[in-house]
């Protein structure tokens, strides 16, 4: 329920309410409010996303994560992470967080740690470790042999120089391509992302286009509001399959002019 109390979409907290209480909402990106709030001295952790996914696929900037840094300093308070679908090689960096120079005191890490099994870690300072007592933090599917095994394996793949790079120049590719072939529909106003997390912002709702593409073979998100496309790519995806997805977003997008009419 900890988790759940976590995501600010009321869908997924409500079919199991009542969740974890204490749990404040806030503006991703305003730096203020944020500082504002843990100043007053009443805060455990800060829980942020370095680049938001489920949120609709916007990237921090460092005086953001920054101003969250100190002020989790100043007041005390633990600064969280969550890498689980913006780490592990997505952005380009081993750690999203990387990019921006700023460290957090926990990381939390899932489903791309062993490949697609079932998986989850939590990374720690010293300082936090030295507070956890054995057997204070434990899960079911945390860390069976074979997991683990497959976990080491794909870390080892991921954290290499050369695969990260190929990331990043996959992904500038991938969205200068989208830029070029759907920058000028009227309905799309913003390509977004960096490395291979990137969100198409419509609008209008993207559940349309999404549907479309899933007919067409190619498996697309929703994220935000309900009106960014959002693509995930494999990390080994391939330049001509990136040209193949972009061929059939372009294929599709009249859907949603299609779909305004009715």
């Amino acid at each position: 329920m900890g988790a759940l109390a976590l995501t600010s979409k009321v869908q997924y907290r409500e079919p199991f309410e009542p969740v974890m209480p204490g749990v404040t909402f806030l503006e991703y990106g305003n730096a203020q409010v944020a500082m504002e709030l843990i100043q007053q001295g009443k805060i455990a952790a800060v829980f942020v996303e370095p680049i938001q996914g489920e949120g609709g696929i916007y990237s921090a900037t460092k005086e953001f994560l920054q101003s969250l840094r100190n002020a989790c300093d100043e007041a005390g308070a633990l600064l969280v992470f969550d890498e689980v679908q913006c780490g592990l090689g997505r952005s380009g960096f081993l750690w999203a967080h990387e990019a921006y120079g700023v460290f957090p005191d926990i990381m939390t890490l899932a489903k791309p740690l062993a490949g697609g099994l079932p998986i989850g870690a939590v990374l720690v300072t010293e300082r936090v470790s030295s507070a956890i007592n054995y057997g204070d933090h434990g899960s079911t599917f945390a860390g069976s042999p074979l997991v683990c095994s497959a976990a080491l394996a794909v870390l080892d793949k991921v954290s290499q120089a050369n695969f990260l790079s190929a990331v990043s120049k996959k992904g500038l590719y991938f969205k200068e391509l989208l830029k070029q072939k759907l920058g000028g529909n009227r309905h799309v106003r913003e390509i977004r992302g960096v490395g291979l997390i990137i969100g198409i912002d419509l609008d209008v709702p993207a559940s349309p286009l999404v549907d479309a593409c899933r007919n067409s073979g190619l498996l697309v998100l929703t994220a935000g509001k309900g009106n960014v496309v959002r693509l995930v790519p494999p990390l080994i995806i391939t330049e001509q399959e990136l040209d193949h997805a972009a061929d059939i977003l372009c294929q599709t997008l009249p859907v949603l002019d299609a779909n305004n009419l009715k």
